[in-house]
This record gives C-alpha cells, structure tokens and sequence, in this order.
C-alpha cells in the first residue's frame, strides 16, 4: 500500500489522491442491486491524459487492479470496487474540447456530462441524440463503456453509432488512437466500436470524437390508452409495419401507469392497462400523428391524445420521465432488467413479465423503449425481507430467460457489469466467449482493467 500510494504520488498533484476509507467507501459500487463491491486501495481523480497513463503504468509495475468509473450510475454493477484496487474516477476530465458545426463532430473528455454536451451542442444548432435515462448526471465516458441508449434510440440509433473516435490509454499506459473525424473511413479494424460496450475491461477512455446531427425540429406527442399490453404492442407492431419513423415510441404498462399516476397526479384513469407514447420532429409532426392516432384506434386504443404544442408534449413525455422513480416509491428497492426482445415479441415479453411477477408475488412494472423493443422490467421489493429478496432476485433471472427464449438479448443498453455476467456466456455460446476472452487478453494480459466484470 505504501509503496503504491508513493509511486502514484510522484506523477499525480496531491489533491488528485483519495485514501480516506469514509470517502473511498461512495466510490465502491454503482446504482446496481445485488452485486458485491471490495474496498479500494485508493481513488484516483486524474485531470489529464498524462496523469491516467502514470496511473496504468504503476498498476501495471505493480499489478495492481484499476476499475475505471465515470458518474456511478449504471445499473450492472460494472463499475463496483474490488479490494485493493485503485479506483480511477475519469469525473474531473470534463471539457469539451471542440464543436466543429462544419464537420459536425464534438471531441470531449469522458467526464463530460451527457445534458452539459447536448445543450453546448444545441447552442451551434446541433444535436447529439444518445439520451439516458440519467443524461442530466451520467458522462460521456460511462455512456460509452456501457453502450447507453435512451428515448430516441428507436430513430436515432444508441451511442455506439455516434462514436466514431477515441483515445485509450492501455492497460500498460500506451495511448491508442483509433477511429476519425471524417464522415467516412473504413481504414482497419473497427477499434472504436470493439471499445464501446466494453466496460472499462480493455482500455481507459481518455477522448472521444462524437458525430453530431442538425437539430431536429420540436417534437410533438401523442398519448394513448390501451385496454391491455397486448393491444399497446398492437399499436407499437402497426405503426412500425407502415414504415413510420417516430422520434419516440415509449410504453408504460399498468403497474407503472397507476405508480406514476401516484406520485404524480397525472390524472390517467385507473382502468389504464397500458399507456403508449409516439413523437415526431418531422417538418410536419401532425399529420404524423394523426396517422399513428388511427393505428392505434385501431388496435383498441380507448383513448387518443394527441398534443397541440411543445407545452402539451412536455406535458405527455413527464409521465415516462418519472416512471422509475414512481415505481422507487412502491418498495424499499428496485432492480431493473434490461431486455431487448424483437418488436414482434414485445407483447409476449411484457406478459410473460406479469406471469413472473404473479408467480413471485412481487410487484413489477415495465417500461419500455418500445420502438426498439428494449423493456425495462422493475423488480419492487423490499431490502429488509431475506425472502423477499430472494424471490426479486430470481425473478429478474426468469425475465432474462425470458427475453432469450423469444429471441433477445439480455441487455440493451445497461451493460453486463457483475449483474449478467453468467447470463452473457448463455447468450453468447462457448466460442464467442472463447473469442471475447481472446481479445481481453490481447488488450489486457495481465487481467488489470475492471477484473471480474463481463466475463
């Protein structure tokens, strides 16, 4: 310990150094239940590229585990401490180095705050689509080492898509360059996608040049009330059939609705089984909406709301925003799954989560980007209950059997982590994984970077 703390010492500024056990402790886990977190050595709150390669040489001479992190709040446990390890919080490399409105590309450090670029952004008339959930909290780093997506993925795709490059330091403190910052390039492997998703298992990120889009028009909103799940993905199966491309397509099934509706007072009658969100930032949003109001007449919609303005759309979208911290309220805690299923299996998935929920007594709501399939089921129990617990945790195991048996997958954008470890070798097959483990020892051969995690 003396010696790591001495050798970190001579290439970082004293205050870039944490070693208060109180303090290193809030550094140990994310925001994910029901996975083990060690105590780390020390916290490393690096400023620049320079210092982070100090940092890898020295865990490397000593070999010493590194867990990078960003804002902590991933739900895989991807970024939890183990003991002994040197926490390396990327939270102080926040600057946003460029916004080039010609070539249309932002380069950023991996502390940059995903809401903090958006609107750096928007001020050049840009857009940077990739929203989560946490956009006003979590970083551009940790979207990236998890792959992240959001509200819009289902027209403007998750961040792997707008990644096109990066600066890693290595696990023996190289710098890797890879990617561009042209529109096109097809010059060698694709390094830069191979580290989106990777969860700090191969490399630091240091840099990223992110491909940035004309900031679409305002988007108008559509609510709709569906008598059961079964008809909102109905509604979800024609509206994408016709070859309509909404900026968002969200849906919140009965156990969220009457949550929200709780917390709230949103007003949506109690007989609300499933309510199902549509918007457009065409350049003629209503005539969008008013052709998906049809389909979903048609697939038993009960009621269709569609919004007048801008106002009423913020109005509709509050609903969806605050749907996991309504269903926090339910219970002392939540985990919350993460399966992505073909659309045309989406109403299965959601049945079959009701069935699950039933067969463990638990309560759990589901929402979900259903544009692109990706459901959020969420566990509510109470932390307290040993039997309880148990009962949450092999629920959540039976939702992502669930999603493999229609097709899935068992993430779509919160990450393996710890969490779904054992579930990725399922999905992925022995040579896959033979594969995976491959590339992490060509990258990482003494097993430094975020040990335990993935694999």
């Amino acid at each position: 310990m003396d010696d790591l703390l001495e050798r970190l010492s001579a290439g970082l500024p004293a205050e870039a150094l944490i070693t208060d056990p109180d303090i290193t402790a809030s550094y140990a886990h994310d925001m994910a239940s029901f996975c083990d977190a060690g105590a780390p050595a020390v916290v490393v709150l690096p400023r620049t590229v320079e210092q982070v390669q100090h940092v890898m040489r020295t865990a490397t001479a000593l070999r010493v585990p590194v867990v990078p992190q960003g804002a902590r709040t991933g739900l895989s446990g991807a970024a939890n401490a183990s003991d002994g390890c040197i926490v390396l919080s990327l939270v102080k490399m926040d600057r946003i180095l460029e916004i080039d409105p010609v070539d249309r590309i932002a380069v950023v450090e991996p502390g940059v705050i995903n809401a903090v670029l958006s609107r750096a952004v928007n001020e050049h008339g840009l857009y940077y689509p990739p929203d989560p959930s946490s956009w006003e909290m979590c970083t551009i780093g940790g979207n990236i080492g998890t792959a992240s997506g959001g509200l819009c993925c289902v027209k403007y795709g998750v961040t792997a898509e707008y990644v096109i490059g990066l600066e890693i330091v290595l696990a023996d403190g190289r710098l890797l360059t890879t990617g561009r910052r042209t529109a096109k390039g097809v010059a060698g492997y694709d390094l830069t996608r191979l580290f989106v998703g990777s969860e700090g298992s191969l490399g630091i990120v240091v840099g990223a040049v992110l491909a940035l889009k004309p900031q679409p028009p305002q988007q108008l909103v559509l609510a709709a009330e569906f008598p059961s799940a079964t008809a909102a993905c109905d509604a979800v199966c024609r509206i994408m059939e016709r070859g309509h491309t909404p900026s968002l397509l969200e849906l919140m099934d009965r156990t969220t609705v009457r949550a929200v509706n709780k917390m709230g007072h949103m007003g949506l009658p109690d007989s609300t089984e499933a309510l199902l969100l549509a918007a457009f930032d065409t350049p003629d949003p209503t005539a969008d909406l008013t052709a998906v109001a049809e389909l979903c007449d048609a697939a038993g919609a009960t009621e269709v709301v569609p919004a007048a303005d801008a106002a009423e759309s913020e109005l509709l979208l509050q609903a969806r925003r605050m749907s996991l911290t309504a269903l926090e309220t339910v219970k002392s805690a939540t985990m919350i799954d993460d399966v992505c299923v073909p659309r045309s299996k989406l109403g299965a998935m959601i049945e079959g989560t009701a069935a699950i929920a039933e067969k463990y007594d638990l309560t759990i709501g589901v929402c979900a980007h259903a544009g692109d399939g990706n459901t959020h089921p969420v566990v509510c129990f109470d932390h307290t209950d040993a039997d309880e617990s148990r009962r949450a945790r092999e629920s959540f195991d039976e939702i992502m059997a669930l999603g493999l048996e229609l097709g899935g997958t068992i993430t779509g954008e919160h990450g393996v982590g710890l969490l779904k470890k054992e579930w990725l070798a399922r999905e992925l097959g022995e040579v896959s994984v033979e594969i995976h483990r491959g590339i992490k020892a060509a990258f990482d051969p003494l097993g430094l970077l975020n040990p335990g995690k993935v694999f």
